[in-house]
């Protein structure tokens, strides 16, 4: 086996930065980080939550909101544009009142 074609192998601890959770292993880096790991992932867990990173799901929320309003003025439009015009009253209803 040559010397130098191999990487250099370190004994690191990787760190998962939402729960901290802390295990060792192997690497050829020395500090390893993760955003979620099995302990605190929804679909390890069971539970029901919302993992945010860096306010992806407010962005989220944020733009829902916006093309739900534009949604609903687009269809107020649309249904104001689509009603009949109001019923003008005939000639001789003018001219005359309700006699007519």
């Amino acid at each position: 086996m040559k010397a130098s074609i191999h990487p250099k192998n370190f004994e690191t601890t990787i760190v998962c930065s939402t729960c901290g959770t802390n295990w060792p292993t192997h690497s050829t880096k020395q500090s390893l980080r993760v955003d979620i790991c099995s302990h605190c992932h929804p679909f390890y867990t069971g539970e029901q939550r919302i993992v945010d990173t860096a306010g992806q799901v407010d962005r989220f929320m944020k733009r829902l909101q916006t093309s739900q309003s534009q949604q609903a003025e687009a269809a107020r439009r649309r249904d104001e544009k689509n009603q009949p015009p109001p019923k003008k009253p005939s000639l001789l209803q003018e001219i005359y009142g309700d006699e007519a």
